[in-house]
């Protein structure tokens, strides 16, 4: 089993030591992980010690430590974005869209902004970003696919047809999609992304990977048994994680 998103600082609210390294490679053993990664925003990358990871993880030897970055997508800084992961050699990069034009979207405050909006142009200015990303060639990973979904407004629209050139920018770019367990602890109250949207990614041969988001040690590896029953249900045949950009594959018997 593996977790590939979790925040050793979270929103800064902890340092980058190596007593806090070590708070979270032992809540991903007892969870009985074999690949774990760090993926921690990319606005706090000057706060972390990513080398100090590296020997961290020594101390661990059954326990495969990756080292990777979330970074949010916006379309004026794929300059900048290509700058910053030229700077280490993470094992994987996430990308996410959190912001709409400048809007914060995925904070509480602004769910009340979400249901005063035409739902299906909302989903379509967001799934317009998500394929940017794809295509902006920075990117191993695409983060919680549906994250406009959050606060519970669902378009009118198929959300599959809103979705559809997002789902053939990952696939025609090689990308893997993850299956994100948070999503269960927002008011959505369910994985990102959904079922359909899962299954259509399977018709296009994306493969997956697995996160539960964890911006503490206790969060590591939540609803990841499940979150892989559900994969399987939906016809997902393996998992995929990475070692310098290079996918390793785990069958899913």
């Amino acid at each position: 089993m593996l977790d590939l998103h979790t925040h050793l600082i979270g929103h800064q609210d902890r340092i980058a030591n190596r007593q806090n390294m070590k708070d979270y490679l032992e809540a991903a053993q007892r969870a009985g992980l074999k690949e774990f990664g760090f993926a921690d925003h990319d606005m706090y990358f000057k706060e972390l010690d990513l080398p100090l990871i590296r020997e961290v993880a020594k101390a661990y030897p059954e326990l495969n430590v990756r080292v990777g970055l979330e970074v949010d997508y916006r379309a004026e800084d794929e300059g900048k974005i290509k700058n910053l992961l030229q700077s280490f050699d993470f094992d994987y990069v996430i990308g996410s869209v959190h912001e709409i034009q400048n809007w914060l979207f995925d904070y509480p405050e602004e769910a009340e902004k979400h249901r005063k909006m035409e739902p299906d142009q909302l989903y379509i200015s967001y799934f317009s970003l998500v394929e940017k990303a794809a295509r902006s060639h920075l990117f191993t990973t695409i983060g919680h696919f549906d994250l406009i979904k959050l606060f519970g407004v669902r378009p009118r629209t198929d959300v599959r047809e809103l979705a559809e050139k997002a789902i053939n920018a990952i696939a025609e770019n090689g990308l893997v999609a993850e299956l994100n367990t948070a999503g269960r602890y927002k008011p959505i109250g369910e994985f990102y992304p959904e079922e359909k949207l899962i299954r259509e990614m399977v018709n296009h041969g994306i493969d997956f990977t697995l996160g539960s988001d964890a911006h503490e040690a206790k969060l590591v590896g939540r609803d990841l048994k499940e979150g892989i029953r559900f994969l399987k249900s939906c016809g997902v045949k393996r998992l995929i994680s990475f070692q310098q950009k290079q996918k390793l594959t785990f069958p899913l018997d």
